[in-house]
């Protein structure tokens, strides 16, 4: 049987909300808090909009989510982000105690694993949904930025 609401499913919510920062000039990384098959938050970057080197996407859902709920915890959530989150957000993800982080594309440079930065140990991880969609958009973004200087 095949599940409608899988992990490919929310990833490509997620995409779409990437896509929302692509075409606002924001590096495109997009995210989205899920409970019980259903979303609760949605975010995209927002660095350049809100001139805050803090408006990670990662961080606008968690702050949504977290409003949603009425608490401080996302337990039992999973948060599907499009780029490996970066040691600031992973500290984040640790300190809402979210259930499972599922995301696309690794950060090679700058990602929490790089980083060495450590979360929730009871956070399950689930990499490289939809990687090669997220890496090309990621990807063409720069190539049009470094164009455009």
């Amino acid at each position: 049987m095949i599940e409608p609401f899988d992990d490919n499913y929310f990833m490509k919510k997620a995409l779409q909300e990437a896509e929302t920062a692509y075409d606002n000039g924001e590096i495109p990384v997009g995210a989205l808090v899920v409970i019980d098959n259903r979303i609760i938050a949605r975010a995209h970057n927002l660095t350049e909009t809100l001139n805050d080197v803090t408006a990670h996407a990662e961080m606008q859902a968690i702050t949504a989510a977290a409003n949603f709920l009425g608490g401080k915890y996302l337990s039992g959530c999973t948060l599907y982000v499009t780029l490996e989150p970066c040691q600031m957000c992973a500290g984040a993800l640790y300190w809402s105690q979210v259930s499972k982080i599922v995301y696309a594309a690794a950060d090679e440079q700058r990602g929490y694993k790089k980083m060495g930065t450590q979360l929730h140990p009871k956070t399950e991880v689930v990499s490289g949904v939809m990687e090669k969609e997220a890496s090309m958009l990621l990807k063409r973004f720069f190539i049009e930025k470094r164009n455009l200087n």
